[in-house]
């Protein structure tokens, strides 16, 4: 007579219910960037008059310079102090929301509620991140590399080829032009730059004495070690891959991935807020309490302040393959 096994495998002994797969309890969240764009907001009002829809700054023009000289016995012409000129944001509503269940948060096997309230938390961030992202890139100063040829405020992002990556000419060319527009730089005497990692590759493969990497391996290979651009040519560099990208380069079949690098100096871009952003627990106004809100808020909004204080480049990448 064969044996008879006390099992899982069989599915009808009694492993077949007491053996179970188990669950790590703790539930770790999706990887994360970190949010940049804000942090180079740095005009706010100054002294509002009343809340409004919108929130109008005045800026004073300079008078011309008075080269002439003057003549002993004439009394000079006097001559009007010319307008100001004005920078609105306009306010909006933003926010998000979510309804948690009575039933999920008492049957879960993990607590529930420090997640959701984390994952709320981080839209808020995520969310206006892309906002200010958004207005940064609309800036006016561009310069485009179109078939290995820079075009400053010309060219189209679809005459972007897949080997119009970024050079350490750009890097001169942004920050020569936001000094031409006399724009004040953001830490010591350097501007601040955000770069895509992609791009930042480019960059730092260069190995010419007119590129990033010759110089870096006889005075500063911590970088090199480090992979960071660090300060370079006037600018600060800040490797993120929230930098704006999209696949609309040049191509017959399938088209270049470009990418927008943002230069910026002081002043750059304003900020106006009704009510500054935060989570939000709303109220359980349901007949059994069974659905709790929870979510985020907030009045706020933007706008470039000093066109002459951000100057975008858009290239393509060397190790970003073209994409259908």
């Amino acid at each position: 007579m064969a044996n008879a096994y006390t099992d899982i495998l069989s599915g009808t002994s009694l492993g077949a219910n007491l053996v179970k797969a188990a669950y790590d309890r703790l539930v770790e969240f999706a990887l994360r960037s970190q949010p940049q764009y804000r942090a180079v907001v740095d005009k706010r009002p100054a002294n509002q008059t009343m809340p409004g829809s919108s929130v109008v700054f005045n800026l004073y023009a300079d008078l011309s310079p008075a080269v002439s000289t003057l003549t002993e016995n004439v009394d000079p012409d006097s001559v009007a102090i010319p307008q100001t000129t004005n920078v609105t944001v306009t306010l909006n509503e933003y926010g998000n929301a979510a309804l948690v269940t009575r039933k999920l948060r008492l049957l879960s096997l993990s607590d529930v509620d420090p997640g959701i309230a984390d994952i709320i938390a981080f839209n808020m961030l995520d969310s206006l991140d892309q906002l200010v992202r958004d207005v940064a890139r609309a800036g006016t100063n561009v310069a485009r590399e179109n078939n290995a040829v820079t075009l400053f405020n010309a060219g189209t992002k679809g005459a972007i080829h897949s080997t119009d990556i970024f050079q350490s000419k750009h890097v001169r060319y942004a920050v020569a032009k936001l000094r031409n527009a006399k724009s004040l730089p953001r830490v010591d005497n350097n501007y601040v730059a955000y770069i895509h990692p992609d791009v930042s590759v480019d960059l730092r493969a260069a190995t010419t004495n007119a590129d990033w990497r010759t110089p870096h391996a006889f005075s500063a290979a911590g970088n090199i070690w480090g992979g960071v651009v660090g300060t370079y040519e006037g600018a600060t560099f800040i490797e993120t891959p929230r930098v704006f990208t999209a696949v609309d380069g040049n191509g017959s079949t399938t088209l270049a991935t470009t990418y927008q690098t943002l230069f910026f100096g002081k002043q750059a871009l304003a900020e106006a807020v009704a009510e500054e952003p935060g989570v939000v627990i709303g109220p359980v106004v349901d007949k059994l309490m069974r659905f709790r809100p929870i979510g985020w808020y907030g009045m706020l909004g933007w706008s470039i302040y000093r066109q002459e204080s951000i100057y975008r480049v858009e290239t393509s990448s060397a190790i970003s393959p073209p994409q259908v």
